[in-house]
């Protein structure tokens, strides 16, 4: 009798070694080669090769084509960053930290769902159906006629999910389901990877929409391998602070609709409730008359948002000034830093610098550069920013100020938020009415802004 064979896979990249090695040949990456035991004791030998089975091929214009039906579940920010909806026959993977909602938010779509006459079965690895049910009781959708099965083993939930007809099936978690087809503990590269892959196949032969809870490593990302995110129609990451009301749910990868887009929800006693306006709620708080405070305009897919930026300038206490960045990348800050003081005049090299971005939003494009420089100047020289001022723009080394894509909806958006005064880079090119309600204030250089801010 042959013995179980085991190899070394990625953990990152998905890569195949014979040995373990402490660097990943294929990606890179120190530590994540884990052992994976292929097949069963025995070797697949003598097994026969079984008859192709599926549709023959068929050519593309044969395909009907016409519009993809969606089932919406009532939650208008999980259907937004869905695309308009799910999508029968794809696979959805939610990702996020212990204690922030997932279970909750999928619950709740299961609930609506249920409502509007589409079966589900919500399966969960990691609580009882008494569990469940205690959730269910606090929370304001009615969850009662939804098929609730505590069961980790792949084969059974794809009996009972086939048995009840289910249009819609969520798995909490990916992490704890197994299948006797291959050896080692759930949660391990190998099971995680081929129960996704068997539930893909199911999605797309049955028909039936498939929902994941995959939970998150320390560093952020879905446990489990990178080839995971690959297999699955979407990928959402439901993020927040747990001292916040609000938790943000963003679309980092979406076959069926846009990337980048995010839905707001606030966390309340029965459950999670869609934010009517996004765009104001990371303004909630906020106060106008105190210096190193900025606010700027991102862009989250197709949604502008408009984030608070504030900076605190101190005198340093030790030898080296400390560079604290809450919500922008630390290396960002430092860059903005050195270009303030070579281009623009303000010292800053003997002082503290502490950035944050209040909401738990963090910066990732550029066009917020004018606005956190804007704030430090401000911090730095003790004196209040206008209250009705917006700051957009992206920072060269050579402290020259460029324009930003998406502007005119920035702007609509500032000006609906009552901002009435954004400043910008001169040659930024605005369509005719794009700049209704606001007066632009265009800047070339970080030197002018630190004569004309707060002078």
């Amino acid at each position: 009798m042959a013995k179980a064979r085991s190899v070394f896979r990625c953990t990152e990249c998905g890569a195949e070694q014979p040995k373990w090695a402490g660097r990943c040949d294929a990606c890179g990456e120190w530590n994540t080669l884990v052992e994976e035991a292929v097949g069963r004791t025995g070797g697949r030998a003598g097994r026969t090769t079984p008859p192709p089975s599926g549709s023959p091929p068929v050519r593309l214009s044969a395909v009907q084509g016409g519009g993809m039906e969606r089932w919406r579940t009532g939650l208008r920010e999980f259907d937004f960053v869905l695309g308009g909806g799910i999508v029968p026959g794809s696979v959805v993977l939610v990702g996020g930290e212990p204690g922030i909602g997932k279970s909750t938010l999928l619950l709740q779509c299961a609930a609506r769902l249920e409502r509007a006459g589409i079966p589900t079965l919500y399966v969960s690895g990691e609580e009882s159906p008494d569990q469940l049910r205690l959730r269910a009781d606090r929370l304001t959708d009615d969850a009662r006629g939804v098929h609730v099965l505590g069961e980790t083993r792949l084969e059974a939930i794809l009996h009972h999910a086939q048995a009840l007809a289910c249009r819609v099936v969520f798995v909490d978690s990916i992490q704890t389901t197994y299948t006797d087809e291959l050896e080692g503990a759930p949660g391990n590269v190998g099971q995680v990877r081929e129960c996704a892959a068997r539930l893909m196949r199911f999605a797309k032969q049955a028909g039936p929409a498939v929902l994941l809870v995959g939970h998150v490593t320390r560093g952020g990302g879905i446990a489990g391998p990178k080839t995971l995110e690959h297999i699955v129609d979407t990928v959402l990451y439901f993020e927040g602070e747990h001292t916040l009301d609000h938790r943000v749910l963003r679309a980092v990868k979406n076959r069926f609709g846009s990337v980048d887009e995010i839905g707001v929800f606030e966390m309340t006693g029965g459950g999670l409730l869609p934010v009517a306006d996004p765009a104001a709620t990371f303004l909630a708080g906020r106060a106008t008359n105190i210096s190193g405070s900025a606010v700027t305009a991102l862009m989250e897919g197709t949604r502008p948002l408009l984030v608070e930026i504030q900076a605190l300038a101190a005198k340093a206490g030790f030898g080296t000034p400390q560079r604290v960045a809450t919500g922008l990348d630390h290396r960002r800050l430092a860059v903005l830093l050195a270009v303030l003081e070579r281009r623009g005049g303000v010292a800053c090299g003997e002082l503290d610098v502490f950035v944050n971005v209040t909401g738990g939003l963090r910066l990732a494009e550029p066009s917020t550069d004018l606005a956190v420089l804007a704030a430090l100047v401000s911090s730095v020289r003790d004196r209040p920013l206008p209250a009705d001022a917006l700051f957009l723009g992206e920072v060269g080394l050579g402290g020259e100020i460029r324009p930003v894509a998406g502007v005119e909806r920035r702007l609509a958006e500032a000006a609906r938020q009552g901002f009435h005064r954004v400043f910008c880079s001169a040659r930024s090119r605005i369509a005719p009415g794009g700049a209704a309600g606001v007066e632009l204030v265009a800047l070339d250089g970080i030197g002018e802004l630190a004569r004309r801010v707060a002078a």
